[in-house]
């Protein structure tokens, strides 16, 4: 059988370079990428097509629910592992609702990691303990609808309030993003009005607030 090909994404170096060690050392999976932040992740799944991605939430970049909802949008053959310290229920429906075939908290063992791993490359979502308890609720007593926190912005504009809130300012947004000055500080007044933010430090604690600040 042909190893199944992972991207690993995990901001946190030494976690990350576990799991590659634990994914390698199983002979059935070969690690063909790995990145620190979220836009790395999505550049490099787009580039490779592995056949699973395991990604943590929170990430500077793009946060792993963005991550999670562009490659379930745009890569088709290719399914997400989230793998994160994050239990609040909210984050398990996110991240679910936004394409995630599997879902597992950190504290897990690495032979449940595998299983899961092997589970979403055959086809079959994998849900750790924790998040089919959550589920299972949602199903039997569905919660109001969830509010994005990305609300309505565009996936560049989410790219551009990720840059803001990591402190790069405009001229230094619109170099990593190759694009003008000009069109870097209408990306960012777009954000700031949808997001109902005055200034940089209310996007801040916006994203906070939310959970989309590593």
């Amino acid at each position: 059988m042909k190893p199944i090909r992972v991207l690993v994404a995990d901001d946190h170096t030494i976690l990350r370079e576990g799991i590659v060690a634990l994914l390698e050392r199983s002979g059935d999976c070969q690690v063909v990428g790995q990145a620190s932040d979220g836009t790395a992740a999505v550049d490099a799944a787009m580039r490779l097509r592995p056949d699973v991605v395991v990604t943590d939430i929170s990430m500077p970049g793009l946060n792993g629910i963005e991550v999670v909802r562009r490659l379930s949008k745009d890569l088709d053959g290719t399914r997400v592992l989230v793998l994160t310290m994050h239990a609040e229920e909210e984050y398990v429906l996110h991240v679910v609702r936004a394409g995630a075939a599997g879902f597992l908290l950190k504290d897990s063992a690495g032979s449940e990691m595998l299983a899961a791993v092997k589970s979403l490359a055959a086809g079959r979502a994998y849900y750790g303990t924790h998040a089919s308890r959550v589920l299972a609720q949602q199903m039997q007593q569905p919660r109001a609808a969830l509010e994005d926190p990305y609300r309505d912005l565009t996936p560049r504009e989410r790219e551009v309030f990720h840059l803001i809130v990591e402190g790069l300012t405009t001229k230094e947004i619109a170099r990593r993003l190759d694009t003008s000055v000009k069109t870097a500080e209408n990306h960012r007044t777009r954000v700031l009005a949808k997001l109902d933010a005055r200034n940089t430090a209310e996007l801040v604690r916006y994203a906070v607030r939310h959970g989309l600040l590593d």
